[in-house]
């Protein structure tokens, strides 16, 4: 996916009490739906502005609203009354909100799921027939940045120049430098990638490339080029490694970066952005120019924040045919101490399962993350409590594959499959974000307190 890091880490294969009673008995969502009915005989059935609304400002309208990947706005009532079923359906099954973490490990701040209470509401709504009730009832409406998930950012960089996307065939990566012209340091609180032509992105990340970085010296400014595209050799491979620090990855599904107003990422004067695009064709040509909106802290943060990554990126793997849980091991060391914020897991179509393991050393073993993977919905994970993490301390990203026919994303299960950037390769790249001092760039962080 991302340009690839040599760096510390190694990869290795491989009513009543009777009604009490009863309620207790059954499952949870039974027995809600069964309390739900008694308020009802009471107070009527649920309607949407005193009782519907709510949840969808909550968990829903961040995606269903115009401009958003959600493909149904879910703004007003009439809006959301003809979805009545369809929302129905796809709670009751928790496949919206999209939400990939597995219980058993691990709390997260960004988790959108609905409580039972509220999948039971919205049930019941759908089989009243969705009634309105009255509108005073209803919470006032959020105030949504238009175009952004993130307050209006303080600069908006676009791409120059959009890049041709065919309708058919594989997109080689594509990248287009674009200077910040920032006189001065800047530290960023919340940044945000919005593609012009989301449908065609597989994925994005913008590299942040200092004033003193020799990293694709040579490459052209403000316009688009892929790797094959340039003629110096060393260019070219250069293209496809890097030590810079990440300013943002964005995936189908992924989230904005917002930090606490004590932490930030960090631009230095002078630097450029590098964006790195995944095209991927859908039978329709079409153009794409890509753009990172940056809100900037307003005073200086104690800690800098710094995307890490624990990467099979030498190993051809490859996943034999019919393999259904094929697995890869990445692990590295934390050389000094560090905040662990947050993760983005990221494979490809045979991804299923993604593991971030801390291991302690008394070798004593915690699963911190545990994603029951979908391509689809390449989702960010943040720690509803940030962990401290010790130097010493290792850190393992375990995945599994299914290149089976069980697999229904699997596009042909008789294939031994390689590492690669198409999508009919695969990956194995475990983003995570820690916090240090301030002080600390990526270099520093590297560099153990015994050999400084």
């Amino acid at each position: 996916m991302p340009a690839r890091e040599r760096m510390v880490w190694r990869g290795r294969l491989g009513s009543s009490c009777m009604r009490l009673l009863v309620a207790a008995l059954l499952p949870t969502t039974i027995a809600l739906a069964l309390l739900l009915h008694g308020q009802q005989q009471r107070t009527g059935p649920p309607t949407f502005y005193r009782d519907v609304l709510p949840i969808l400002q909550d968990h829903c309208q961040r995606c269903h609203r115009p401009g958003e990947i959600g493909p149904i706005p879910l703004l007003t009532y009439n809006q959301s009354r003809f979805q009545a079923r369809k929302i129905e359906r796809n709670v009751s099954a928790k496949r919206m909100p999209p939400w990939f973490a597995d219980p058993c490990c691990g709390h997260f701040s960004d988790d959108p799921s609905l409580t039972e209470q509220q999948i039971a509401t919205l049930v019941a709504w759908a089989d009243a027939s969705a009634p309105a009730g009255d509108p005073h009832d209803g919470p006032p409406s959020p105030r949504w940045t238009e175009g952004w998930n993130i307050p209006q950012p303080d600069l908006v960089l676009q791409m120059p120049k959009p890049v041709a996307i065919p309708a058919a065939g594989e997109v080689e990566y594509t990248y287009e430098i674009v200077p910040t012209n920032f006189t001065e340091d800047k530290w960023i609180q919340m940044t945000e990638i919005r593609p012009l032509s989301r449908a065609h992105v597989h994925h994005a990340v913008v590299y942040i490339r200092p004033s003193d970085s020799k990293w694709l010296r040579g490459a052209p400014l403000n316009t688009p080029f892929t790797p094959s595209s340039l003629a110096d050799p060393a260019l070219r491979h250069q293209a496809h490694e890097t030590d810079s620090d990440l300013l943002l990855v964005y995936a189908p599904g992924s989230s904005p970066d917002r930090w606490s107003e004590d932490m930030a990422k960090f631009i230095p004067a002078h630097s450029d952005l590098v964006f790195q695009m995944h095209y991927t064709t859908n039978g329709e040509a079409a153009e794409d120019q890509a753009r990172v909106g940056m809100v900037f802290s307003r005073r200086p943060p104690a800690q800098r924040v710094i995307t890490l990554q624990l990467a099979n990126d030498h190993d051809p793997i490859p996943i034999p045919p019919h393999a259904d849980n094929y697995r890869v091991e990445v692990h590295g060391t934390f050389p000094n101490d560090a905040t662990l914020l947050s993760f983005f897991p990221h494979m490809h179509l045979r991804g299923k399962r993604f593991e971030y393991r801390l291991v302690r050393p008394d070798h004593t073993t915690e699963t911190l993350l545990r994603v029951n993977y979908d391509f689809y919905w390449q989702l960010s994970y943040r720690l509803a409590e940030p962990r401290l993490i010790k130097a010493g301390m290792e850190l393992q990203a375990v995945a599994w594959y299914d290149n089976s026919s069980n697999n229904p994303h699997n596009p042909d299960p008789n294939s031994a499959v390689a590492w690669g950037d198409q999508t009919n390769n695969e990956m194995m790249v475990g983003f995570f974000d820690v916090a240090v001092p301030a002080s600390m760039d990526k270099w520093k962080f590297f560099v153990r307190p015994s050999a400084r």
